[in-house]
């Protein structure tokens, strides 16, 4: 089976999200016996032509150049290039600016697609832009022959909203299991003495709510905020805290190992999504044997259940501060409860296994027939 994987601007994984989920899953199903095709930005930092035993397919991306308005030239370029090769299946990683093509995608290959969050919902866009959004994720679920949402809730949405079944397919995380004391000390914290978050700084991930509970809290731990912070938003938090010296602005970190060894050595981890499905932020977390403290929503219940201390408000997150650390015994317990999801539930050879699962059974739909090869 031949299998396409559209939508990101590809891997190795440089920027984080779905080209992420598009890194495990080609290296997973090629393992699995796949053969697999991954299509690269044209100036993606990779340039060979295989990956892991992926093909890499790079077309034209001008975004660096017409920002925005350049991911939609690259999709329409990744989808003609697809029109020209003999995909039996194109994985449609996200729908934003790829869905507005949809009526080009090729008729001979099955097209799934993973409908990520509730884009139009992001309060970082205008008005404008979330109508737009909203008619993509129409589109997105107009040409797809078959739909995967990350989230119990993204599935019932879209039952929901538009009366389209879809395969429940969450995001995926590895267990953290060597943490490296060493590398906090370009952060000047020492172990379990400092508190963070990890987000875009965005109003819909809760930073200002969080930073309001951290700069009221008798406990004036260190608190790191690390997530890109040169934006008006940023600055907006950067003024509004400048005179709590604890709360420190670190910057995007896109080492894996340092942020999971920052996660893993934190006393409180805040999560404060409050849109999308299953967060990859959140199962990394999880997999790092954070002390979680989330946002009270239903896609980060479904996730870490009675294994989470949750906030709403300001107040909330000041008085879990002042009353909880990751030494508690009730700790203890959330962590060994979340760290056994991973390994159960949304380990990424578990959700590369749901992943071929899905493709060869859409396979067999079109066809009607027994296939002998792929995953068993």
């Amino acid at each position: 089976m031949y299998i396409a994987i559209l939508g990101t601007r590809g891997i190795p994984n440089n920027y984080g999200g779905f080209e992420q989920c598009a890194e495990y899953l080609a290296k997973g199903l090629v393992e699995k016996g796949y053969r697999v095709a991954v299509y690269n930005s044209h100036n993606h930092p990779y340039q060979e032509k295989a990956w892991s035993g992926a093909e890499i397919i790079h077309c034209y991306d001008p975004e660096d150049k017409l920002g925005t308005a350049g991911q939609f030239i690259y999709d329409l370029n990744c989808v003609r290039d697809a029109r020209r090769r003999n995909f039996d299946i194109i994985l449609q990683l996200g729908y934003t600016s790829s869905s507005i093509w949809g009526w080009l995608m090729p008729k001979s290959s099955i097209v799934t697609t993973n409908m990520d969050g509730l884009e139009w919902k992001r309060t970082k866009y205008s008005d404008n832009v979330r109508r737009f959004l909203l008619y993509a994720e129409k589109l997105g679920v107009k040409y797809s022959k078959h739909l995967i949402a990350d989230s119990v809730g993204i599935k019932n949405y879209l039952k929901e909203k538009y009366n389209a079944e879809s395969d429940f397919i969450p995001y995926g995380a590895h267990l953290f299991n060597e943490p490296d004391e060493s590398q906090l000390l370009d952060y000047k914290v020492k172990p379990f003495e400092y508190n963070m978050l990890i987000a875009r700084l965005e109003p819909e991930n809760s930073i200002e709510i969080i930073l309001d509970g951290v700069a009221k809290a008798d406990k004036k731990k260190e608190f790191l905020v690390i997530g890109k912070h040169e934006t008006e938003y940023g600055d907006f938090l950067k003024n509004k805290f400048a005179k709590h010296a604890h709360i420190r602005f670190i910057g995007g970190v896109y080492s894996m190992g340092r942020l999971n060894n920052l996660r893993y050595y934190s006393n409180i981890y805040f999560h404060g999504h409050t849109v999308g499905g299953t967060n990859p932020s959140l199962l990394e977390a999880m997999a790092s044997d954070s002390f979680i403290c989330a946002n009270e929503n239903p896609f980060n219940h479904y996730i870490l259940e009675d294994d989470s201390l949750y906030f709403s408000t300001a107040d909330d997150v000041t008085m879990v501060l002042d009353n909880f650390s990751k030494g508690d015994k009730k700790a203890e317990i959330m962590i060994a409860n979340n760290r056994n999801k991973i390994s159960n539930l949304y380990d990424w050879d578990i959700i590369t296994y749901q992943y071929a699962n899905h493709f060869e059974e859409i396979y067999k739909a079109k066809f009607n027939q027994s296939i002998s090869y792929g995953y068993q």
